[in-house]
């Protein structure tokens, strides 16, 4: 019988083998993200709670000198009336990364080619893992486990240290007279020796390192890493810089915000800096093959061979024979007759 059936209908036939290879089959992927990734998660954003919201883990009190300078700023107000109030720091902190790796991602999944792209994952012949969903949720995921890190870090730094604020004194009101503080160089260890709002206290006692800025730095930085890694595209070569200096620059001014305002010293601000910023790389450096685009493999071909010399008997060189005529053109003197040379 002769097969009547149109070439049309055949040709998705043909193209199976080449939508299985974008496939990749993983049976781990699930039971790793959910006993794994997400109790990680969890335990982090549990222990971020206790140290901001509860009293968990107490704070370390520190004395001081009578009158010292260094801790007798004006009290700058509750932490809403600052000009980056920590509304405004963690809605950006939070907002311009995500909406960075939104617009990345979707980006680069639409002009990769399609050797480019990373495989679809299957997990047990049911459930399809989209390469661009994955990539969003790895990038932010990784994100949010590190700006929970930093919180934790700062938080934990604070606690165990207890160092003042500029403005501890103006909140802590001590009784100068009832401590018995005659000169600047006495030193106050009482821990009732403040007659201040305890809350108000409490928090000026929370100053090294720099929270606002530790969470601040440690998004500039991730975001800014994740910028420069990701997007290869040659017009962008005067758009990366721009949007990286803008974003170290917003750090680096709540940083500003903070020491003028009298709310943390240098040093805090510093250390808050380096907190998230060693954090940010350190978290990308352990994603550093994800951020990497995919290379498509193009086969080299092998170098052409040389020419093997023909296996045989060697060829036997004769010895040359010189001709006398030879001889005499070479003697002969230019303009002397053949008649003359002896």
């Amino acid at each position: 019988m002769i097969d009547r059936q149109p070439s049309a209908q055949r040709r998705p036939v043909r193209s199976f083998p080449a939508a299985r290879s974008q496939l990749k089959t993983s049976t781990y992927i699930v039971p790793c993200f959910l006993f794994v990734e997400l109790v990680i998660m969890a335990g982090t954003v549990l222990l971020a709670y206790y140290f901001e919201y509860t009293d968990t883990f107490p704070v370390h009190i520190q004395g001081f000198f009578c009158f010292d300078k260094a801790y007798s700023k004006p009290y700058p107000g509750p932490e809403d009336y600052s000009k980056a109030p920590p509304v405004l720091v963690y809605s950006l902190v939070t907002a311009i990364p995500t909406v960075t790796i939104l617009i990345g991602e979707v980006t680069s999944f639409f002009v990769k080619t399609e050797g480019a792209q990373e495989k679809t994952i299957v997990t047990a012949d049911c459930c399809y893992f989209n390469p661009l969903l994955r990539r969003i949720v790895r990038f932010l995921g990784v994100y949010s486990f590190g700006l929970f890190t930093t919180t934790i870090f700062a938080n934990a730094g604070q606690v165990v240290t207890g160092n003042q604020t500029p403005h501890f004194l103006s909140a802590c009101k001590p009784n100068y007279t009832a401590l018995g503080c005659q000169s600047p160089l006495q030193y106050v260890t009482e821990q009732r020796a403040c007659m201040g709002n305890p809350f108000l206290v409490m928090s000026a006692r929370k100053s090294f390192p720099s929270k606002d800025a530790a969470l601040s730095f440690y998004s500039a930085i991730y975001t800014v890493m994740y910028v420069t890694l990701i997007f290869r595209t040659k017009g962008t070569r005067l758009m990366k810089p721009t949007l990286c200096l803008v974003l170290l620059s917003l750090a680096v001014l709540v940083g500003v915000v903070r020491v003028t305002e009298h709310r943390n010293h240098w040093n805090d601000v510093v250390a808050g800096f380096v907190t998230g910023g060693a954090i940010a790389a350190f978290l990308v450096s352990c994603v550093i093959n994800n951020f990497k685009p995919s290379k498509i493999e193009i086969p080299i071909p092998p170098p052409p061979l040389r020419p093997e010399p023909p296996i045989g008997l060697p060829l036997l060189t004769l010895p040359r024979v010189e001709s006398p005529l030879e001889k005499l053109s070479i003697i002969q003197a230019p303009g002397l007759p053949y008649s003359e040379i002896t």
